[in-house]
């Protein structure tokens, strides 16, 4: 074996500047023949257990370390990032090494440590230097910088320094990169090896596996820096830092192999140590008299009694079994902990919790004590599901809670158990296929267009990697293949840079709580999006090494509910306790049956309100049944389920017993529960078989799943089950396996979901007023919600001052109101001030009076724009939104500015300062400032000064007339306009919208040229005309017009040889849209029923071809008669004016039958 260990190495996660996957580095020295191996991360170990884990599988000793940052004084944070401080190696030479490492590591990043890096210093250092070797690092160590600027005599210094706090485990690193400045260290190194009697070892600060890496990792470091590949750069590598063999580092250091030999001393100092261990838990402050066990069992049965007024025998044993289970697998406290910090949020923080999520959901005993709100009795959920009796795993009980009270939920346990017992997890972000190539690409310096259409090439997928996606795309693969050079390499370095880590986050719900300081466990670090620490080993890791996990989830629907029942609570005076609705509500079985769900938790697709309206389900097992397999695969059982539950389809059993458990689902097998029920009763599995059962079902585990169905057939012959039908029974699991769904969470979700259809059903206004709250952020989704109101005839008004809340509320006319704090520029803090002052004193006269009543300290001339322009002060009808703005000339101040001055002379004029809401006499009518007269604003320009404010189009769209034209006219959408590569593959493109922005130019070549942005319901797009195009086309080119482009994808025949970008968008034709139906329509045809056909309605189709005569449409209409079946084509004899069209969708005896053909 090599005498050689490389002690100085930095993988992926040194973030960004460390290209060395794990498993591909410790096969790459295994390779060489070396049988050991450090980690040493900049400043973190997050890496470390990944390393730990994987070294041991591959027969590598693993060698724990870490590159740390110390600076001069941990305490001084002044000046450039330089006083991040000096490099130095730690290595854990043992248990207790390892521990003071941790410690170290995770000092490095608290708030008064950190500066740019982690940071720790000599003081810190020195209480913690038992167990850790240390190496005196690379040029960026302390002795390197002292030898090149202070000189040897100071140098020694730091040596006897670092010897006095480490004795025999100081060692000095020689390294030979290639740089000037190493051969004056290593000599001087040298040196003072042999004046102070320390050890040299060789090391290679290792960066990459490979030589040939060297350019990925140069690409990874303009990834970290935003630099191109081509500009200058700090950090210097030589591409000498790859994992070498211990040839070429002999060949490196011919004058000293004993630097060589040294390293195989430090791996020898390594003791070995396990870093595993079994989960400590916190300690739950106990009642007198109790221990955890004992305390479980009272809470238990005190909640059974209230639970279950009537026990059954039946219901006391399944308590008791779970009682026992959870004694011996040694879990009371972990029941304790979680029961508590659930009981205290809902009882006494005010915050909505969920009924329970995933398989906890089976356990009586998390009912009883209320973790959970889900009878698991009544709906056959399994505790084995959740806790295997004959194999001990940690259970793992995840918490919804609305998003509020997920922060009043984190705040109590770290309260109560310790803010430094508690700790968020490390999420890693890599760089996914797509993304690997955007960043390449950016660095490498190819154009964005060809950049974003190389990405999108990529499936959507989840778990594609560019490998995959080369074999399943030609198109990426000719690319890859045949592209241009600089695609080519794209490509290339793209797929070896897959996966790196390109930062760290927080989980989005994990949170560890540990019974001490969680960094005497693992390490921490800071992070951006946390005020708690986050652990540096990610959720999957965390709890191998002790730690308890636990998922605090926030859920938007639990926040919708609770923003909607203090809805009902402020309109109606009603207290709803959700928990208590009736299961059996007609009226929201007829939601679900006419699948008006849009809004809801979990049935809102349009796939699922089309099975609904089949289904129409009539009781809740329905509609767990219904979510539990809408997803890819299992929906193929859904139309049979329907059939079934209608009676159109026979319910068949393969063997009569089935039928206690299918029954609820009409003999089809839908949950994993199920199967574990049936096989203990048709086999007489015992509950941990039936869940192993259920797991190797779950993980497709051949050997596991023919070994268990050896004993399911046995088990079948010993109760006398025919042969072939419980062949058959297996089979039929085999293939349900992969779709098979956990009940427990399905139906905890479906609870969830039910309390949704149900607020919508009976308060309509007050949900969908909490739904438009709780999206205001995504303007998609907010607008699809609002036509969901109008669809409900529930109209949503714009903010006002007299009337809104801070969010969206219902007004006595159940009306929805916007609210004054979502408005942009304004807060909510001043929205909470002028509301108080509402409620108080009542509601505002006019613009006088409010300016009387406000506070300017609160209410700033910022506030006053943005609630003129949303419309807040549309309720004084004495003046419109153009006239806040209104000035006599340029230079002169707008209305709002004359009020403003008006009002601060008023009250602090020559008198003394006079509070805003001192009782005082009003001015007389003569004294107000004199509103001017202005045209009132477009709507045009009414619709954008809404859309800055609130951040949608509130009152209406500008686009809504041209609504038909859009919809049916236009082929491309504005935001395609930012892929050209894609629309190239079309004869034309069409769109059209509002022009936002508009400019005329002159260019270089002194040439006029026109941009403009165009807006539609999607995005935007900046478009720009030149020569014959701008002088054809620029009458068009004007602010608010609303226009249609036609054009195509060319190559540019100017673009130079080699350039990937050539492509652009040719404009051919512009014309306004109010002229788009007329050019494009050739003939409507609408069908209506005989029966329909009345004296209005022919008035009414009269009238509307008289107007809309002389134009070049054909108007037909299809008469039906459905009772007897026939049909009659009538054509108009005169043509028509294609805009008929707009009044014709006004109708709604015929408005879904239009339909339209071009010419």
């Amino acid at each position: 074996m090599s005498k050689f260990t490389h002690l100085h190495v930095h993988t992926q996660y040194s973030i960004l500047d460390g290209a060395a996957n794990i498993k591909v580095m410790l096969e790459r020295v295994k390779e060489l023949g070396m049988d050991s191996l450090a980690i040493t991360d900049h400043g973190n170990m997050y890496g470390v257990l990944e390393f730990f884990n994987t070294a041991k599988k591959v027969g590598i000793k693993p060698i724990l370390g870490c590159e740390m940052y110390v600076a001069e004084d941990r305490h001084n944070k002044s000046g450039s990032e330089s006083r991040s401080g000096y490099h130095l190696i730690l290595l854990a030479k043992n248990e207790k090494g390892y521990s003071n490492l941790i410690k170290l590591c995770s000092m490095g990043f608290l708030k008064e440590n950190f500066y740019y890096k982690p940071r720790i210093d000599k003081e810190l250092l020195s209480q913690y230097t038992e167990g850790l070797i240390c190496c005196s690092a690379c040029l960026g160590g302390e002795l390197p910088q002292t030898i090149l600027n202070k000189g040897i005599d100071a140098a020694s210094e730091v040596v006897e320094e670092f010897k006095t706090m480490f004795g025999d485990d100081y060692y000095l690193e020689l390294q030979n990169h290639g740089h000037e400045e190493q051969k004056i260290v290593n000599q001087a190194l040298m040196e003072l090896s042999k004046k102070h009697d320390v050890k040299l070892i060789a090391t290679n600060d290792t960066h990459f596996v490979y030589k040939e890496d060297r350019m990925a990792h140069k690409i990874l470091l303009c990834v970290s820096t935003g630099k191109k590949l081509d500009e200058e750069t700090t950090m210097v590598y030589t591409g000498e830092e790859y994992i070498k063999s211990e040839e070429e580092m002999l060949a490196l250091f011919p004058e000293c192999p004993e630097a060589i030999s040294n390293t195989q001393e430090i791996v020898d100092k390594i003791e070995h140590f396990e870093l595993e261990r079994s989960i400590v838990l916190p300690k739950f402050p106990l009642p007198d008299g109790f221990d955890e066990m004992q305390y479980l069992t009272h809470i238990t049965w005190e909640g059974a009694a209230k639970r279950y007024p009537e026990m059954t025998e039946e219901i006391r044993e399944r308590i008791q079994f779970e009682l026992d289970t959870i004694e011996k697998m040694g879990f009371p406290g972990y029941f304790l902990i979680v029961q508590d910090f659930i009981n205290v949020s809902r009882n006494e923080l005010g915050v909505i919790i969920g009924p329970g999520r995933g398989s906890a959901a089976g356990s009586v005993i998390a009912y009883c004590i209320g973790i959970t709100n889900i009878d698991p009795v009544k709906y056959k959920l399994l505790f084995e599901r959740f806790l295997n009796p004959e194999r001990i795993s940690m259970p793992d009980i995840d918490v919804d809670f609305d998003d509020e009270g997920r922060e009043k939920a984190l705040q109590y346990v770290m309260d109560k158990y310790g803010a430094d017992h508690v700790a968020q997890i490390v999420t890693f972000g890599a760089m996914a296929a797509k993304s690997a190539i955007k960043d390449v690409a950016r660095v490498m310096d190819l154009d964005l267009p060809t950049s974003n259409y190389l990405a999108k090439l990529v499936p959507e997928k989840p778990g594609t990697t560019l490998k995959k996606a080369f074999e399943e795309v030609p198109e990426l693969r000719e690319h890859r293949d045949n592209g241009s050079e600089l695609e080519k390499k794209v490509l290339k370095y793209a797929v070896e840079l897959e996966g790196s880590i390109r930062n760290t986050g927080v989980h989005a719900c994990g949170v560890i709580i540990g019974p001490q300081d969680i960094s005497n466990f693992v390490p921490v670090a800071s992070a951006k999006d946390s005020d708690l620490m986050v652990t540096q080993f990610e959720g999957k890791l965390i709890e191998s090494v002790g730690m308890l996990k636990m998922d605090f989830l926030g859920l938007k629907t639990l926040s919708i509910i609770k923003t909607a029942c203090q809805n009902i609570k402020k309109r109606h005076g009603i207290d709803l306790d959700m928990d208590a609705i009736p299961l059996d509500d007609e009226l929201t079985y007829e939601l679900y049956q006419k699948g008006a769900t849009i809004g809801t938790f979990q049935f809102e697709s349009e796939g699922m309100q089309a099975h609904l309206r089949d289904l129409k389900p009539t009781r809740f097992e329905d509609l767990i049944a219904m979510n539990a397999p809408y997803r890819p695969g299992p929906m193929q059982y859904i139309p049979q389920f329907i059939a079934r539950k209608h009676g159109r389809e026979k319910i068949e059993y393969d063997i009569p017993m089935m039928s206690e458990y299918l029954d609820e689902t009409y003999g089809i097998t839908v949950y994993q529960e199920q199967v574990m029920l049936l096989s203990q009763s048709m086999a007489g599995f015992t509950k941990g078989q039936a869940d192993g059962l259920r797991k190797a079902m779950g993980k497709k585990l051949k050997d596991k799943m023919a070994e268990l169905k050896v004993k399911f057939i046995d088990g079948c012959r010993k109760k006398e089950l025919p042969d072939d039908k419980v062949e058959k029974v297996w089979s039929d699991w085999e293939k349900f396996a992969e779709y098979a769904f956990n009940k427990s969470h399905a139906t905890c979700y479906s609870f969830v979901a039910y309390q949704t259809g149900y607020l919508k059903a009976h308060y309509p206004a007050e949900y969908m007023s909490a739904v438009l709250t709780h999206n205001l952020s995504d303007i998609k989704k907010i607008t699809f919600f609002i036509e969901e109101c109008k669809r409900l005839k529930i109209p949503v008004l714009g903010p006002d001052v007299n009337e809104s809340d801070i969010h969206f509320m219902v007004n006595d006319k159940g009306e929805i109101r916007f609210g004054l704090g979502a408005i942009k520029g304004m807060g909510e803090n001043a929205a909470a001030e002028l509301i108080a002052e509402r409620e108080t004193n009542g509601k505002f006269k006019n613009i006088f009076d409010f300016m009387e009543r406000i506070n300017l300290k609160s209410i700033n001339s910022k506030n006053m724009e943005s609630l003129a322009k949303s419309g807040s002060f549309d309720t004084f009808k004495d003046i419109h939104r153009a006239q806040y703005f209104y000035k006599k000339d340029a230079d002169s101040t707008n209305f709002l500015g004359r009020l403003l001055k008006w009002i601060n002379n008023k009250n602090y004029g020559d008198a003394a300062q006079v509070s805003l809401f001192d009782t005082c006499e009003s001015l007389k009518q003569e004294d107000y400032p004199q509103i001017p007269d202005a045209e009132p604003w477009t709507c045009a320009e009414q619709a954008t000064y809404e859309k800055e404010v609130i951040g949608f189009y509130m009152s209406r769209h500008p686009l809504d007339e041209y609504k038909i034209e859009m919809q049916h006219i236009m082929n491309t959408r504005v935001s395609d306009l930012d892929n050209l590569i894609e629309l190239q593959k079309r004869s034309q493109v069409r769109f059209g919208g509002v022009i936002t922005e508009a400019v005329d130019g002159i260019s270089k070549s002194g040439k006029p040229f026109g941009k403009f942005t165009l807006e539609d319901y999607d995005g935007s797009h900046t478009i720009s005309l030149f020569g014959e195009n701008y002088v054809k086309f620029k009458e068009y080119i004007q602010k608010d017009y609303f226009i249609c482009c036609t054009g195509a994808v060319k190559e540019r025949s100017w673009a130079k040889e080699g350039e990937t970008n050539r492509l652009e968008l040719r404009i051919n034709d512009i014309m306004l849209l109010e002229d788009v139906l007329g050019t494009y329509v050739r003939e409507i045809m609408y069908k209506i029923k005989y029966d329909d056909i009345d004296k209005e309605f022919c008035d009414t189709m009269e009238r509307l071809i008289k107007e809309n005569g002389n134009g070049n449409v054909v108007l037909s209409s299809l008469l039906e008669d459905v009772e007897d079946k026939i049909s009659l084509m009538m054509v108009c004899e005169k043509k028509v004016n294609a805009n008929i069209l707009r009044e014709l969708q006004k109708i709604d005896k015929i408005k879904n039958t239009i339909e339209i053909k071009y010419r």
